[in-house]
């Protein structure tokens, strides 16, 4: 009934406020921190997140959190620079668990022992405790309302936010074959990335927009999830300029996350997960637009031996 009453309230402050009074915000927001995807010879981790600041600095983004597991930094003698770099440069750090591990075939006490250890690292990274926002792994919240409701009861008694996502277009599928790519100096395989990266990038932030509509009726304030990279400082000023002409304002997941409808829970059991927006169209049984498929073959193709085997032979 609590729960009930929660969704009735957030429903009627969504409608109070007119459609036409409200501008579309999106906060960015970068998941797999230090690294997520191969690197290219001569690629660090500190070096791409150097780089990614300087992106971040030149177009005015305001702050963003970077979600870490910090497993990633074992074997990784640059990854601790990395995150130090991070948050030196006024960026912010929230858990993304430990080792990333998929809800979906963990137990909740699996789980939240991995968000737990993950914590030693946000404290010494920010002191002043603001990494207390949580993304889940392969945004999979649990196969089971029983584990669902268990893993956010556990969250919520350690103080964390759910920093939910609303626009989603896998861009980790680019990094490592970027890297690969640059390993190979092939410039026709890099250009490809790119116009490949912008033409899914546009078609599913249209998508998602457009799911959003549906569900609640009006135009949101999003949350953007990104990955850290080796492609992230090349292709970002791009994806700016992409989300400036589709008129979008760069905010902090802070003032996105007040819009109303992030209070509301979609208390869905899914294996597959997804956005806030998609669990809301899974429950409501909402038909989903239809969008070309993501070039998941051909990005996993390029810049490999195999590919430039075939493109041997084809000379």
């Amino acid at each position: 009934m609590q729960k009930l009453c929660g969704l009735a309230l957030a429903a009627i402050a969504i409608l109070a406020v007119p459609p036409e009074a409200r501008s579309e915000k999106v906060a960015l927001t970068f998941d797999d921190l230090p690294l997520n995807g191969e690197l290219a010879p001569g690629m660090t981790r500190a070096g791409i997140v150097r780089d990614v600041l300087q992106v971040l600095r030149k177009h005015r983004v305001p702050p963003v959190y970077g979600f870490v597991n910090a497993q990633r930094m074992e074997g990784a003698p640059d990854g601790a620079e990395a995150l130090r770099m991070w948050v030196a440069g006024g960026q912010r750090v929230g858990n993304h668990s430990y080792s990333h591990p998929d809800l979906s075939r963990t137990t909740t006490e699996e789980f939240l022992a991995e968000v737990r250890r993950n914590e030693p690292v946000l404290q010494l990274l920010d002191p002043g405790n603001g990494w207390h926002w949580f993304r889940y792994p392969y945004l999979r919240e649990g196969e089971t309302l029983e584990k669902r409701r268990a893993v956010r009861q556990g969250l919520a008694a350690r103080g964390y936010r759910i920093a939910q996502v609303t626009l989603d277009y896998e861009d980790y599928l680019w990094n490592s074959p970027f890297a690969r790519c640059v390993a190979q100096g092939d410039r026709q395989g890099i250009a490809w990335l790119r116009s490949s990266y912008l033409e899914t990038a546009t078609r599913y932030l249209e998508l998602d927009r457009e799911m959003a509509r549906r569900v609640y009726g009006r135009p949101i304030d999003h949350v953007l999830l990104l990955h850290l990279g080796a492609y992230s400082s090349t292709i970002l000023p791009a994806l700016l300029e992409l989300l400036h002409a589709q008129g979008f304002e760069l905010a902090t997941l802070e003032e996105v996350q007040r819009d109303a409808i992030y209070a509301g829970d979609p208390d869905g059991a899914s294996a597959q997960g997804g956005s806030l927006v998609e669990q809301w169209m899974d429950v409501r049984k909402l038909p989903y637009p239809t969008v070309p498929p993501k070039p998941r073959q051909q990005l996993t193709g390029i810049c490999t031996a195999a590919a430039s085997k075939a493109a041997g032979s084809a000379d």
